[in-house]
């Protein structure tokens, strides 16, 4: 049994239709970047462009993207069997490949971990499952309150009915935000951070 306020939160995010997300932030692909049995993800720096960077670990390997351009600057097909995956260290780490070789990545996603919820201006990010298993990334700059109507203060970014979600949420700077399922990658960048005065 619902509450009466629960079951108007799941209607109304049953009403929200996938839009865009607001400007500033930008999407940085036209669509999502297919990656099968993608099991999760994790943000690190580019040591010369200062970028952030996604480590994505999958069935097939890892791959590094630059979040600004979407370029995949880096692919190990054949990493070692005993680091492939984050379950194999405490922490949920994955060695850096590429310009972060040296760099131990924590991965979020099939193994458990998280990604940032929040960003230090105050955007938030919040998975919500009206029509479970099917979920929603729902961005906000309200806090999180979700109030009034999408695309007002809050918006339905990312739908994900066709696969499983794995993680959600923004990088350490607040610059980007990813979303991952078990079959894609999809993210958005901004320029910078923005405090109201």
């Amino acid at each position: 049994m619902i509450t009466d306020y629960q079951q108007r939160l799941r209607e109304r995010y049953l009403a929200a239709t996938v839009m865009p997300a607001p400007e500033p932030w930008q999407s940085v692909m036209d669509r999502r970047t297919p990656i099968g049995g993608l099991l999760g993800i994790g943000f690190a720096v580019h040591p010369d462009s200062g970028h952030d960077l996604i480590m994505v670990v999958s069935s097939d390997g890892h791959g590094l993207f630059d979040t600004v351009t979407g370029e995949k600057i880096a692919r190990d097909r054949d990493p070692d069997p005993e680091t492939s995956t984050p379950d194999a260290h405490p922490d949920l780490t994955c060695p850096g490949i590429g310009p972060i070789a040296s760099v131990p990545v924590r991965i979020a996603g099939l193994f458990g971990g998280g990604l940032h919820s929040t960003t230090p201006d105050g955007w938030t990010v919040d998975v919500v499952s009206p029509e479970w298993p099917h979920d929603r990334v729902i961005l906000s700059a309200d806090g999180g309150s979700h109030k009034g109507p999408a695309g007002g203060t809050w918006w339905h970014i990312f739908h994900s009915e066709y696969s499983e979600l794995r993680a959600a949420g923004f990088s350490p700077s607040g610059l980007t935000l990813a979303v991952a399922t078990s079959s894609d990658l999809t993210f958005w960048t901004r320029p910078g951070l923005h405090f109201d005065d």
